[in-house]
């Protein structure tokens, strides 16, 4: 009987962090691996290492090739992207760190390019490190974005059934403003909603967060309701769009986690930020749209100071796999998940 799980590459981040082994420990859980072949890339010696911090008798398993794994009970299919035997220590910020975390995510692009795998899910990697590695990226977006030759890439939060997108990313706050014109606010929910309808929600809905208190009280607490974000509402749907809003952001994403919108679109990093992991801090899982493939990661670090102790959390890497599972077999099944009622 042929496998009907999606294949999904997993790359292992910075060695000298918490990523090997969480993503070991995450791949104890028979129920992620039930829903998921998991297709290993990184360096054999770290991942032993991690298998030791976890105490895991997980085999591994090196494959030539992403479509040669198997994800047979008890093994981890590796696809070797660095012969390195001795690992970098633990904690430490190094070019041999960022190398390796490098070659492992161009090693499963090209793997996604082939068809081999179907998605990502990708492990803390260290910016600086990266650098010194020899790959002058800020983080893992944007190097996957070159490396796809993407462009118009979203990210989006998802904590349960929660969906949340983001208009700006890392700015400050007081820029914010000057960041919202009506074209891009419009622009973003054209996006958002068919990348909705891409993940296989057939008839979305989506909410767009207001920036001022209360909706900005009809000009009494800010304009900016009523100068850019009502008239980008109002275009969008004029063009039979499935979107509402400005809706006050104290609101909207209890009303979404509670079905009345599919998703919604945040403003800035911690207007959403917040929302998210408040509901589920360790749930919490970063998804990368546009994309060729579905991305998923957990929202947090390397967590150098605890890595190689046995300790980390793996909630949030359990939560990046099975959503990156689900989200790929939504987008291939085209099926009526929450919010696409017809």
């Amino acid at each position: 009987m042929q496998d009907s799980r999606p294949r999904i590459g997993v790359t292992l981040g910075d060695p000298s962090g918490i990523g090997p082994e969480i993503v070991v420990r995450a791949l104890q859980d028979r129920e992620t691996r039930d829903q998921l072949i998991p297709v290993l890339f990184g360096n054999a010696a770290v991942l032993a290492r991690a298998q030791r911090v976890v105490g895991s008798d997980l085999r591994i398993v090196e494959r030539a090739r992403a479509e040669d794994a198997v994800g047979a009970p008890g093994t981890l299919d590796l696809v070797v992207t660095s012969p390195r035997a001795d690992p970098p220590p633990f904690g430490l910020v190094s070019a041999a760190g960022g190398e390796e975390a490098g070659r492992a995510i161009a090693a499963a692009v090209r793997a996604a390019q082939a068809g081999a795998i179907q998605a990502m899910t990708t492990a803390p990697l260290s910016k600086e490190a990266l650098k010194l590695g020899g790959y002058a990226y800020p983080g893992h977006t944007e190097m996957l974005t070159e490396l796809f030759g993407s462009t118009g890439v979203y990210t989006m939060f998802v904590t349960r059934t929660l969906y949340i997108f983001f208009l700006t990313r890392h700015h400050p706050l007081r820029a914010v403003p000057d960041l919202m014109t009506e074209d891009r606010v419009y622009d973003g929910l054209v996006q958002c909603v068919a990348f909705l309808k891409d993940l296989g929600f057939v008839h979305p809905t989506l909410a767009l967060a207001a920036l001022n208190p209360h909706g900005g009280e009809n000009g009494l607490l800010g304009h900016e309701e009523a100068e850019v974000l009502r008239p980008a509402v109002d275009r969008a749907r004029a063009e039979g769009l499935p979107v509402a809003g400005p809706v006050p952001a104290d609101a909207v994403f209890f009303q979404a986690q509670a079905g009345r919108y599919t998703g919604v679109l945040s403003l800035y990093h911690d207007q959403g930020h917040i929302a998210a992991k408040t509901l589920d801090f360790y749930g919490t899982v970063s998804v990368t749209l546009g994309l060729p493939i579905i991305r998923t990661s957990v929202d947090h670090g390397t967590a150098f100071d605890i890595a190689g102790q046995g300790v980390a959390e793996a909630r949030g890497q359990v939560a990046a796999l099975q959503t990156a599972a689900r989200l790929t077999r939504q987008r291939q099944d085209r099926g009526l998940p929450r919010g696409s009622e017809a």
